[in-house]
C-alpha cells in the first residue's frame, strides 16, 4: 500500500479517513486494518455476497493473461483511457480505480498511459490482491466487495476501470469525479463462441449491452464505444486456463473437461469479442 494512495481511501466501517502507522491503516475511531506481507490491505466489511476467486482460478488467469491472449483488450482499454481520461491538474490528479481488477493485468497497462496518477485495485479475492500488489509500482491493492459500499472517499477517482467485473452504478458514480471517466469492458454474444457448446461454457446474454445501458442511464452518459474482436490461437494448455480463470470455473459439473478439450483441434481458433464503453457521470 502506497502512502500517496491513502488519501483516496476511507474506513469501511465509519467512513473516516485513515492513516498508515506500524504496518497498518487506522482511522480516528480506532478501526485498524493490518497490511499483509504480500502488500495488500483487507478492507472487507463483513461477509461477501459472492465467492471469491480461489488460488487456482487466480493462477490460471495470471498464466493465461501473461501469455498475451487478451492483449488486444488491454491495448484497446489503454488507448481508450488515454483518449478519455481528464487532463490532470497540477494539484491532485485523482486516482485510477479498478473495480474487480483481479491480478492487475489491465490496470498496469492503463497506468503506463497515466504517469501522474496513483492506482488502487479492488478485488474480493486475497489471492488476486497478492498478485495485483506487484503488478505495477503505482498500484495499491485492496480486498473489498464490489457490491458493498466502496472504501473510497467521494470523488476519489479520475478514472474507474471495470473489466469483466461486478458493477454498482450508484457507487461508481459516487467515487468518480465530475470530469472523470468510467471505462467498462463487457463480452459480446460471440465471445468464445467456438467453446460454448464444446466445453459447456456460460452464454453471453444477447441483450447485455441494452441491460447495461439501462442500469447506467440514471448515473452516467455514454461518450464513446469501441468494439474489439480478434481470434486467439489456443493450445490444449491454454484452454483449461481460460475455463478455470473466471465464472465458468464455478459451473463445471464433475470431471470431463480434459476429455472434452482433447476432442478439439490444437491449436484451436477462439473468438475474442468485447465492447469497451466510456461513460461520464451525470451532473
Amino acid at each position: 500500500m502506497r502512502k500517496d494512495a491513502l488519501r483516496y481511501l476511507r474506513c469501511p466501517h465509519c467512513l473516516d479517513t485513515m492513516v498508515m502507522t506500524d504496518g497498518a491503516l487506522r482511522c480516528n475511531l480506532g478501526h485498524t486494518f493490518d497490511m499483509a506481507k504480500q502488500g495488500y490491505v483487507n478492507l472487507l466489511r463483513g461477509a461477501a455476497k459472492f465467492s471469491a476467486d480461489t488460488a487456482d482460478m487466480v493462477a490460471a488467469r495470471a498464466d493465461f493473461l501473461a501469455a498475451g491472449h487478451y492483449a488486444p483488450v488491454a491495448e484497446a482499454l489503454s488507448a481508450l483511457a488515454r483518449d478519455t481520461a481528464p487532463v490532470p491538474s497540477s494539484g491532485d490528479p485523482g486516482c485510477v480505480v479498478d473495480i474487480g481488477g483481479g491480478t492487475g493485468y489491465y490496470q498496469a497497462r492503463v497506468m503506463s498511459e497515466l504517469p501522474l496518477s496513483e492506482g488502487i485495485l479492488l478485488d474480493i479475492s486475497k489471492f488476486a490482491a497478492r498478485r495485483a500488489a506487484r503488478a505495477h509500482p503505482r498500484i495499491s491493492a485492496v480486498v473489498a466487495d464490489a457490491w458493498d459500499t466502496l472504501p473510497f472517499v467521494d470523488g476519489a477517482a479520475s478514472v474507474v476501470l471495470n473489466v469483466f467485473a461486478p458493477r454498482n452504478p450508484a457507487e461508481l458514480r459516487r467515487i468518480l469525479r465530475p470530469e472523470g471517466v468510467l471505462l467498462v469492458v463487457t463480452p459480446q454474444p460471440d465471445h468464445l463462441r467456438e467453446l460454448v457448446d464444446a466445453l459447456g461454457l456460460l452464454r453471453v446474454d444477447e441483450q447485455k449491452d441494452e441491460r447495461l445501458a439501462g442500469r447506467f442511464a440514471t448515473h452516467f452518459t455514454e461518450v464513446a464505444r469501441v468494439r474489439s474482436r480478434s481470434t486467439m490461437s489456443l493450445d490444449h494448455k491454454a484452454l483449461p486456463q481460460l475455463v478455470g480463470m473466471g465464472p465458468n470455473a464455478w459451473h463445471q459439473q464433475g470431471g470431463g473437461l480434459e476429455e472434452r478439450i482433447s476432442l478439439l483441434p490444437e491449436p484451436c481458433d477462439v473468438t475474442l469479442s468485447v465492447t469497451l464503453t466510456a461513460y461520464r457521470p451525470l451532473a
